[in-house]
């Protein structure tokens, strides 16, 4: 481990408390279990609220409002399926994958934490290179037909989008896409802390963009001027298939000319 301290006064030190405790979990989070599970967790715990909603979506009529395709619900085998889905991926081709990265590049990890405006900056460069890498990667698999066929049909399968579709994908979509998320950080230099987090905000961001609903604290409100897309972006990109393939931010579709609303649905 890294010998170097933060001194008194660092940035550093408003992030170190959180990075202690991290470090008081090292063995953990230097096994290979760490990834599979922390990934797993996370999304499960961020798709649990939007299950909740779904369940209680056809009878709440307050709820009702901020659904993006109100007509449609999905139901216990719609969801029973994409959780099947998930948990086969993460323990047939995530898993092995985790225990070869252990194996082969053991995690170091630095006794000082990283200053705060340094990893809010590496987070958005990790958020900002994922959305271009995705934003090709999904263009191509939506203009290839053979590519779209072999690999991302299987996430079209439903046309409204709710939380655990999220991961309905199968090993290609889902290995390539986890790859981008795992080796930007590494591209970027960022600070082992920084990569939890960023996983953590791409991981929640992913949900919410699947999740089909438009509550007012969604993510795309709070970011000025329409860079963000959010899921009323995604969702119709699930109804209309040839349109709004960045996952997050919405300049490469209106640099590109593949931008599309609800209320310009001819795009």
């Amino acid at each position: 481990m890294n010998s170097s301290a933060p001194s008194l006064g660092s940035p550093s030190l408003c992030l170190q408390p959180l990075w202690d405790h991290l470090l008081g979990l090292e063995d953990w989070i230097r096994s290979p279990f760490f990834p599979v599970s922390f990934s797993l967790g996370v999304y499960l715990a961020f798709c649990l609220p939007y299950v909740a909603m779904d369940f209680l979506a056809p009878r709440v009529v307050a709820l009702q409002r901020y659904k993006i395709q109100a007509q449609n619900h999905p139901s216990v085998k719609m969801m029973a399926n994409c959780l099947v889905q998930t948990l086969y991926n993460h323990l047939i081709f995530i898993f092995p994958l985790s225990v070869g990265h252990w194996y082969w590049r053991p995690m170091d990890l630095p006794l000082a934490a990283p200053e705060l405006p340094r990893t809010v900056l590496d987070i958005l460069a990790c958020l900002l290179l994922f959305d271009f890498q995705y934003f090709v990667w999904h263009l191509l698999h939506h203009k290839v037909p053979w590519l779209y066929r072999t690999f991302h049909k299987a996430h079209h399968k439903y046309t409204a989008t709710f939380a655990l579709t999220t991961e309905h994908s199968g090993a290609w979509e889902t290995l390539s896409l986890g790859f981008f998320a795992a080796v930007n950080p590494v591209i970027l230099g960022c600070h082992p802390l920084c990569s939890f987090l960023f996983f953590t905000v791409n991981i929640w961001l992913s949900v919410e963009d699947h999740s089909g609903y438009d509550l007012p604290w969604s993510t795309h409100r709070l970011v000025p001027f329409g860079l963000y897309g959010g899921a009323p972006h995604h969702d119709l990109h699930h109804m209309k298939f040839k349109a709004n393939y960045a996952p997050y931010f919405t300049h490469w579709d209106r640099l590109l000319g593949t931008f599309a609303t609800l209320r310009a649905k001819s795009t």
